[in-house]
């Protein structure tokens, strides 16, 4: 079984771009506080979405923003140009919502 759920801050705003096939493809970065270590470590999580879901994060989605997602893993590998293997983990967006009251502003 894949499946990773995540509660943690946006880094930054969602990036949506179009892809070859015309599906809205989002990414977005997710700060992530480690609940084990008394130093307040953050793991930053690249998070990918797809079509609705991509253009719903980019309109609603605020940089500092509480966000819980859900979804699975995806490592990806390849060679690059100078002959090194190069990786990449991000986690596929299934389900992605607020997760924190509107702030004033």
């Amino acid at each position: 079984m894949n499946k990773v759920i995540l509660l943690g801050r946006l880094t930054k705003q969602p990036e949506v771009r179009t892809g070859t096939t015309g599906t809205a493809i989002g990414r977005y970065t997710l700060a992530v506080r480690r609940a084990y270590t008394q130093q307040g470590d953050v793991d930053y999580i690249p998070c990918v979405a797809f079509g609705s879901a991509a253009t719903f994060a980019q309109q609603y989605f605020k940089k500092g923003q509480l966000v819980a997602v859900t979804g699975h893993l995806q490592i990806t590998s390849w060679t690059d140009d100078s002959g090194y293997k190069r990786w990449r983990t991000e986690v596929i967006i299934e389900e992605q919502h607020f997760a924190e009251g509107k702030r004033d502003t």
